[in-house]
């Protein structure tokens, strides 16, 4: 059927084109003018910081809203009479920006905990009636403003809180474009043949975008959920694409005609395009195991950009090639290339004999430095990291370092205690609480309680002794949940309390990703198992797959906790401050890499099984299999890896934490894992690779990627530099 499909955009190519071009824009409008709101807050339901957060909606609704610092640092103290004086002037105007309802300054009555013990720090709590995602840019950039324009020699201005971040992801996937363009004319020495993976790419990831757009009127779209989708699509695309158009030249240069070509493509590589794309698709659906609104908008978004570009590979790219016929290798830059070549004499063939005669060392060969990489994995830690983890050139982050040399480290992420008093007279039925508090290990300090007008409420702000990304701080949290709080307060009290705050809701994110982690892990292995043996009929050619992959990523998430989390060349990579791995990475990078790995792994077997059903030799299989693909798949883990390592160039720490996350795992993928274990093993089991018992045979689903040829001739067309 793909290859109807191919064919009918094919000699339909200029309704196609027109179709796909009224899409991108029709789409693109749709999205500016109907396009839903990306939030930074996100709900945790079920979780006891969202139950904090609800009781001070309900209760306390002046303080529903979020809470920004300004941060004043002075030489000769916060108290000096031109410290003073412009510090009340900032506090004035900030009192008269939109949404802003109220301000604690450091210099009104019971303002004295505001002020550092060296009184050369302060800081004013102001007040919004609305999320931080919700406060109008026109406000922020207001507040922004009057913090700048404070000259006051000796004095320095800064904003906490996420309302006032300014860390960008940079020009990342412009980088990653520019590289992915020098990689494909290496490869292809052509002009129009580099051009046409890159535009189809485009289109299906500006459609894409305007569809996650599109979906955040009816899902949780985080804000940094369209970086990751285009991150994941430009690299889908680009490599999808430059399969279809390999096989396209291949065909030409064999001598069939571009109708021929056509056919020939769509029917070998479009399968393997539409196999691979929608095993990523369905593998970033599995996200919704997790249960979590704003995942399954990541999920839901970048599944939806994926798509589109597997679509626009599958018809708008066999139209465009429509256009360009014969003529695709037409402006050749660099050198003439040459048009055949016999695999057997590829760098390719010579290194899968070499692996083959030397099977035992190459298995040991690339296992050694897999399992070493992963060894940094037994430590990994999930978290959220914080404003200490923002580049310096944040304001954020330079207030966040004013903050912890002032008051402490605890001071950047104080718990709030939301207590439900059904009696009334909050502050007497809470005192026991708060004296117990003061006393707690971990607790650097601990406010009176805060009760509402009628006493059935109140809110208590705890200081932790230690930042809030350290894991002491999560300790504490667990310790107040499950001991301090339930031991303290009277049996048949009816007093309900809740600990929550920014810091809980981070903690509590982490519980509950880990918590469905094993079953999203379970649940894409156990499926990658099930297609490759429909695919391929066999049993350990899935499971080595499995094993393989596991160890990639494995390795991979290793790499990432020594450098993010450990600090290990932390400069080099541009992390700012080690921590804990954001926790809902992980589950991301390990939905993105199984699916793209099948793509290689589909690639590369296919070719494999192919040689094996026309010769019935392993060992010749292999090294054929190998060579007639090697120079493809390392083509397109070059842009994978260069695409995704772009975004490290970036500022915020999770979307450079997941394309260093990705480049690595990609990296470790083609090299170790394609080019040894693969060829390895496959060399070991020999003709066992193809064991499928016959029962099985009958159960399975017959899935066809690769369609079936009769014998060809040795010398088959592959690009070559």
């Amino acid at each position: 059927m793909i290859e109807r499909v191919g064919k009918w955009c094919f000699h339909r190519r200029r309704f196609v084109l027109l179709a796909w071009i009224v899409l991108l824009v029709g789409s693109t409008v749709l999205a500016q003018v109907a396009g839903g709101t990306l939030v930074k807050s996100l709900r945790l339901p079920g979780t006891e910081s969202q139950q904090a957060f609800d009781v001070l909606g309900q209760r306390f609704p002046a303080r529903a809203g979020d809470v920004g610092r300004i941060v004043v640092h002075a030489d000769n103290g916060v108290s000096s009479g031109e410290s003073q004086t412009a510090t009340n002037a900032l506090l004035a105007q900030v009192g008269k920006v939109p949404h802003v309802i109220g301000i604690a300054s450091p210099f009104a009555a019971g303002g004295e905990r505001q002020v550092s013990s060296d009184g050369k720090t302060a800081y004013a709590e102001v007040q919004f009636d609305l999320q931080s995602n919700d406060i109008p840019l026109s406000a922020i950039d207001t507040i922004v403003s009057e913090a700048h324009a404070v000259k006051t020699p000796g004095v320095k201005v800064e904003l906490g809180g996420t309302m006032f971040e300014t860390a960008k992801p940079g020009p990342s996937e412009l980088f990653g474009i520019i590289a992915a363009i020098v990689i494909l004319l290496v490869a292809f020495g052509s002009l129009i043949a580099m051009g046409l993976p890159i535009m189809t790419a485009l289109f299906g990831i500006g459609i894409g975008l305007a569809v996650l757009e599109l979906f955040a009127n009816v899902l949780t779209v985080p804000d940094f959920a369209t970086q990751v989708a285009a991150m994941i699509a430009i690299g889908v695309g680009i490599d999808y694409a430059l399969f279809i158009v390999t096989r396209y030249r291949e065909a030409l240069h064999a001598g069939s005609s571009p109708d021929q070509a056509i056919d020939e493509a769509m029917g070998t590589a479009g399968r393997s395009v539409l196999f691979a794309g929608g095993t990523v698709v369905i593998s970033l659906l599995g996200m919704f195991l997790v249960g979590l609104g704003f995942i399954r908008g990541m999920a839901v978004g970048a599944s939806a950009a994926v798509l589109l570009t597997m679509l626009a590979s599958l018809t708008l790219l066999p139209a465009v090639l429509g256009f360009a016929g014969q003529k695709i290798d037409r402006f050749v830059v660099g050198r003439k290339r040459v048009a055949t070549r016999d695999p057997k004499r590829t760098w390719a063939y010579r290194w899968s004999r070499l692996v083959q005669h030397h099977p035992v060392r190459s298995l040991f060969a690339a296992l050694i430095p897999l399992v070493v990489l992963t060894v940094p994995l037994l430590s990994l830690r999930l978290g959220s990291a914080d404003a200490g983890a923002n580049p310096t050139s944040d304001t954020t982050r330079r207030a966040y370092d004013l903050l912890s040399q002032g008051f402490g480290p605890g001071f950047n992420g104080p718990l709030l205690l939301a207590a439900e008093v059904p009696t009334g007279n909050a502050a007497a039925a809470l005192a026991p609480l708060v004296a117990r508090l003061q006393i707690e290990p971990g607790v650097a300090g601990v406010s009176p309680p805060q009760p509402n007008p009628d006493g059935t409420a109140a809110i208590i702000s705890l200081v932790p002794s230690t930042g809030p990304q350290d894991a002491a701080t999560s300790s504490l949290i667990r310790e107040l949940r499950h001991t301090v709080v339930p031991s303290t307060l009277a049996s048949g009290s009816g007093i309900s309390v809740f600990v929550g705050g920014q810091t809980a809701a981070f903690d509590d994110l982490t519980t509950k990703i880990s918590g469905r982690l094993p079953w999203f892990i379970g649940a894409v292995l156990v499926l990658s198992f099930i297609l490759l043996m429909a695919v391929f009929r066999s049993v350990l050619v899935p499971l080595k797959a499995v094993i393989m992959n596991l160890l990639s990523i494995g390795a991979a998430y290793g790499v990432m906790v020594a450098v993010f989390q450990w600090g290990w060349l932390k400069a080099l990579f541009g992390v700012a401050k080690s921590g804990p791995v954001e926790s809902w990475i992980p589950m991301m990078m390990f939905a993105i890499v199984f699916g793209l790995s099948m793509d290689y792994e589909v690639f590369l077997l296919s070719r494999i099984r192919e040689e094996y059903d026309r010769s019935g030799d392993n060992r010749t299989a292999v090294a054929d299999g190998l060579a007639g693909t090697a120079r493809l798949i390392t083509a397109a883990a070059a842009i994978m890896i260069c695409v995704f390592g772009s975004f490290v160039l970036g500022d915020l720490r999770p979307l450079k934490m997941i394309g260093f996350g990705l480049s690595t795992a990609v990296f470790i993928d083609a090299t170790l894992v394609r080019m040894v274990l693969v060829p390895a093993t496959m060399e070991l089991l020999g003709d066992r690779n193809w064991w499928l018992p016959s029962w099985l045979d009958k159960v399975l689903p017959r899935i066809t990627v690769e369609r079936h040829h009769e014998a060809t001739a040795a010398v088959v067309a592959t690009p070559v530099v």
